[in-house]
């Protein structure tokens, strides 16, 4: 195949593939109250902590504008309740999702397994946990849902959360293909800082959370993927890598 040729689609998870931060914001707000805490992260608040990539880092940013004085708090203490609060908030959440809270959002799975069908390559790339996105995705596609994502990034394996590229670097290196060859799927502007900072043409599906980012950079910002097929996909790729030799020449 043609080095330039789409060859990988890269999905983010949480509000691309489904419209999961609804479910996330009850979810923490589950662990506070089951904590005898009394935060409540109101829909306003949880999009701008939003702004903070992954779950435990939304939790220590919003302590530290909450009680400033955390810093006079023992480290392992303060750690070790992130942890709890997080562990509270990560089994509401798969009960969420086990009880039909959350869904794939419109053609999401239709181009899922059409890019499946066209023999393209496809992977996950994440700040989320192993456990949310097993919890999505085996009750949104099935048990096998493994069998189409040939590469799962996610919190586990690239700690340094989105804006910093290094899920999206780690997820071109275990496809073994460089990034000019693949497609990345997102829906906020960490998002595609990430995915812009590893040299992927992106697409943006915002969503409630996410409509008033900058999405300045991004191939096609579109309200969802119902629209859209494998041809659609083909095409905006050529033309991102089309766009970016001109430029070179």
């Amino acid at each position: 195949m043609h080095a330039t040729a789409l060859q990988a689609l890269i999905f983010d998870v949480d509000g691309t593939l489904a419209d999961t931060e609804s479910a996330h914001r009850a979810a923490f707000n589950h662990a506070f109250a089951e904590l005898g805490m009394d935060w409540h992260w109101d829909e306003p608040m949880y999009t701008e902590l939003l702004g903070i990539s992954g779950g435990k880092e939304r939790i220590q940013h919003y302590w530290k504008q909450a009680h400033p004085d955390i810093r006079a708090l023992d480290g392992q203490a303060v750690q070790d309740t992130l942890n709890r609060i997080h562990d509270l908030k990560t089994a509401a959440y798969e009960k969420a999702v086990q009880d039909g809270a959350v869904a794939l959002r419109p053609g999401v799975l239709k181009l899922i397994e059409a890019a499946f069908a066209d023999g393209l390559r496809l992977a996950i790339a994440t700040t989320t946990s192993p456990v949310n996105i097993s919890a999505l995705l085996r009750t949104a596609i099935g048990l096998d849902w493994r069998q189409y994502f040939t590469v799962v990034e996610d919190a586990s394996t690239a700690p340094f959360k989105k804006p910093h590229p290094q899920v999206y670097l780690q997820t071109t290196q275990r496809l073994q293909l460089p990034a000019r060859a693949c497609l990345a799927l997102e829906d906020s502007a960490n998002g595609l800082q990430a995915a812009l900072a590893a040299g992927l043409a992106t697409i943006i599906t915002p969503n409630t959370f996410t409509a008033h980012h900058d999405f300045k950079g991004a191939l096609r910002v579109l309200p969802s993927l119902r629209e859209v097929n494998v041809a659609h996909l083909h095409a905006w790729h050529a033309e991102a890598y089309l766009a970016k030799a001109s430029l070179r020449a």
